[in-house]
Formats: structure tokens, C-alpha cells, sequence
């Protein structure tokens, strides 16, 4: 039986195989040049003093990855990663004899230096292939090799180098897809997916990102994902969280999050079987009628739309392990969405806060901001405005003042939340006697 490093090499060997005829079946690497107002966006002095190190160790460097698309999305790109033919340890013996300081030690292992200049930190990540992977990580070799660096990647869009003369390297078709709004995989869907089962959610994330209508899938790429949706159930809650909330507030999120539904992604991520595609397409449309950014709507609001009920939600809370913050949101706005739907009156909103502020004691910035979510999950701009302008008033009893009635403290929350019921009743404008004196204190004794 052969060895398990034999085994690594033989993988290694069928992933360099694979790689070398899509070559020959693929285009061949395309390159092009950047404009020198483009690479003025990255070049700044760190970035020039880090390329003269590499390449005065006579080290390739480039910059991978989604700097790449963005500058040649005509945006500026807000994080650098860089790529090499330096090994970890040559990138720590150079880095040494330079006088550089390191960080982060444990992304060696994965290939990764992190070096600093002046205040800038700086991700060098040596060429990799990977020789194991179960879905969820990967177990990589280094080498020189930039397409097979690229074919390890998610997506075409993802998967240029850019030199730091300003020469963008294309093995995949990338800057074609981009330029066509394309998203698709690199080489066969089916291999990516399974070399990490996240690659899913990218894929939707990616599409809103780049594509122009919700509607223009390759056909193929959704197939896959269909049969490999099952694969997201080995991926950590958490990870599935972090896409998703970029999915659901991106462009054409319902959309994106209906397609998901459809290709059997939901089960493994916490949706219920029944997940309501209806419901999602009525609160984007009711947002987009009532011009609300979706921008400006929590992506815990837009996601209630899909749950029928709390305990759905609580599985799905289970499952990703959000926040405290997001849960109290999701099961909010599930509790009294159709309160929000049906309200006449801006009084019906203002007793809700009181509810919430007063009556659950919760605090005044929480209970605004579960209240503005719940208006925007029903499309009521109308009372969104108004609360915006409305201060909580202060509630002038409590439970010592009650108590002083002759209320037993056992029953002065029950007591208290009569009176409250009183105050709202008169548009908050009794005082405390004047609330006082509407206890019957017989009925909690």
C-alpha cells in the first residue's frame, strides 16, 4: 500500500495533470496593462518598498485576487493581498535580513507572511496547489507555478494577477467575465465546490456584486451547486453567516436568496424546508416601493421575511450562531411584523416603543432601533420619519410608588404594567398621582 506522503504526490501529480490541459483547452494566459492613474491606487510608498525587497531577493510578487477585479471594475480596492514565489521561510529569511518586522506566525503554515511597513501590514502568500481537501480545508504544497496558483481559486473573477509594472496575468478568462458581468467558476464547478463547500455562498455573493440582472446564471454552475448543496452542512455556522449577510443586502438579495431556495442550498444552512420565497420577493419589493435603501435595512429584517414562525427562526439562529443583537431582531420583527403591516396610527407605533422601552425594560437605543427595523420590514416610511423625530417620554412611576399604595411587592409588576396600560391610554400625559390613583389595590392582594 502506498505511503500517505505518496499518496500527497500522486494528488499533487493529477492536480498539475488537470491544470496543464485546461491550458490546452482553455485560452491561453491573456495579459494587459494598467494605466499608471490605476496602479497609482496601490502603489503607494510601502507597497514600492515591499517589491524592492522581494525583487531584490529575486522573488516574484504580485497582487492577487480581488484588488484585481476591483481596479479593473474602476474601483479602488480596499485591502491588498499578495502572492509569491518565496517560500515562508525564504519570505522570514529575507524579511530578517531587511530589518522587517513580522506578525501573525499562524499563517505560515497556510503559506502566509505577514509583514509590516511603517503602519501597513502586508500579506505574502506563497504559490500554493492544493494536494488534500475535505470540503472545508485544504491541505496545500508550494510552487512557482502562477496558473497553478489560479486554478486553485473560487471564481475566473477572482483568480488575476496583477504585477507591479502594471501587467494584469489572465489565465481563466477573468477579465472577459468581468467585462461580460459573467460569474462563473474556474475550471469545472463541481472540483471547486468540493475543494470547499462555502464556495457556494461565494458564488452568490460574487453574482450580486458583479452580475447586471438577477436572472443571468449559467445553468451549469446552478446545477452544481444543487448537487453539491448538501456539502454546506460540514461548513461552521459562523463562515456561513459572514456570506450571507453580504448576500442578503446586496444587489438583487431576494432574488439571490429565492435561487438559493430553489437549488436546495436552504436545509443546510438553516433555512426551513418551507421557506417563504413569496414572503422575501414582498419585502424587497415593499422597501423598493417605499424607497428605502436596502443599504439602510438590517439583513436580519429582510431575512425575517422568509421564516413563518419563531421556532423556524430559532433553528436558524442555532445554526449560524449570530449575535445577540441580530437574534432579538429576527424574533422581533417574526413577533409583530403583521401589528407593523396593519397599523392606522403613528399612536400604535409609539405605544409599541413604550412596550418594548418600559414595559420589557429594554434599552431606549434597542427599542428604537427593533421599532425603525419593524417599519421597514412593512415598508411605513411614513412612521419611520415620525419616529425619528419622537423622545421617549419618561414613565413617572415606579415600583416603590406603587408599593407605597399598599401593592404587595409581589404583585407590583403586575401593578405596574396596569398603570402603564393607563398612561398609554392617555397619550402619556397623566402624572404619577394621577396614575396612582387608578389602582385598585384590593385586586393584587
Amino acid at each position: 500500500m502506498p505511503s500517505s506522503h505518496n499518496c500527497k504526490r500522486l494528488l499533487m501529480a493529477q492536480c498539475i495533470s488537470s491544470a496543464e490541459n485546461l491550458q490546452i483547452d482553455a485560452n491561453q494566459l491573456h495579459t494587459m496593462k494598467l494605466s499608471e492613474d490605476q496602479m497609482a491606487q496601490v502603489l503607494n510608498p510601502e507597497v514600492k518598498q515591499l517589491a524592492q525587497i522581494f525583487s531584490g531577493h529575486g522573488y516574484d510578487l504580485r497582487i492577487a485576487g480581488g484588488a484585481v477585479r476591483d481596479l479593473l471594475m474602476g474601483k479602488t480596492p480596499h485591502d491588498l493581498d499578495f502572492a509569491t514565489t518565496a517560500t515562508p521561510d525564504e519570505m522570514k529569511a529575507m524579511f530578517d535580513a531587511e530589518g522587517v518586522r513580522m506578525i501573525n506566525a499562524g499563517g505560515e503554515k497556510h503559506g502566509t507572511v505577514t509583514a509590516r511597513l511603517e503602519e501597513s501590514n502586508f500579506e505574502c502568500t506563497t504559490l500554493r496547489i492544493d494536494v488534500e481537501t475535505d470540503g472545508r480545508h485544504a491541505e496545500v504544497e508550494f510552487t512557482k507555478d502562477w496558473q497553478l496558483d489560479a486554478n486553485r481559486r473560487d471564481l475566473t473573477i477572482n483568480a488575476m494577477f496583477l504585477g507591479l509594472d502594471g501587467t494584469v496575468y489572465d489565465f481563466f478568462d477573468g477579465s472577459k467575465h468581468l467585462n461580460d458581468r459573467f460569474v462563473t467558476f474556474v475550471g469545472d464547478a463541481d472540483t471547486r465546490i468540493r475543494e470547499d463547500y462555502l464556495r457556494i455562498l461565494r458564488y452568490f455573493r460574487f453574482y450580486g456584486r458583479i452580475a447586471e440582472s438577477a436572472d443571468s446564471h449559467s445553468a451549469k454552475v446552478l446545477e452544481s451547486i444543487k448537487a453539491n448543496a448538501e456539502g454546506l452542512a460540514k461548513i461552521a455556522g459562523e463562515r456561513i453567516w459572514v456570506e450571507l449577510q453580504k448576500i442578503i443586502t446586496g444587489n438583487y438579495g431576494g432574488e439571490l436568496l429565492v435561487t438559493m431556495a430553489e437549488c436546495g442550498v436552504g436545509p443546510y444552512i438553516g433555512f426551513p424546508e418551507n421557506f417563504d420565497c413569496a414572503g422575501v420577493r414582498c419585502v424587497y419589493r415593499r422597501c423598493q416601493e417605499a424607497n428605502i435603501p436596502l443599504s439602510e435595512v438590517h439583513h436580519m429584517t429582510l431575512l425575517a421575511s422568509g421564516f413563518a414562525s419563531e421556532e423556524e427562526a430559532i433553528k436558524f439562529i442555532a445554526r449560524v450562531k449570530c449575535s445577540k443583537r441580530e437574534r432579538d431582531l429576527l424574533l422581533h420583527v417574526i413577533q409583530h411584523r403583521d401589528f407593523a403591516l396593519q397599523a392606522t396610527s403613528f399612536k400604535e407605533i409609539k405605544d409599541h416603543v413604550v412596550d418594548v422601552v418600559i414595559g420589557e425594560r429594554r434599552n431606549k437605543d434597542l427599542g428604537l432601533f427593533l421599532t425603525g427595523e419593524l417599519l421597514k420590514y412593512a415598508g411605513r416610511v411614513d412612521f419611520l420619519e415620525n419616529l425619528k423625530n419622537w423622545e421617549i417620554p419618561r414613565f413617572p412611576v415606579n415600583g416603590n410608588m406603587i408599593a407605597e399604595r399598599g401593592v404587595p411587592r409581589k404583585q407590583t409588576k403586575l401593578a405596574n404594567r396596569d398603570i402603564l396600560e393607563e398612561w398609554k391610554k392617555s397619550d402619556y400625559s397623566l402624572g404619577s398621582e394621577e396614575l396612582l390613583d387608578t389602582l385598585d389595590v384590593k385586586q393584587y392582594q
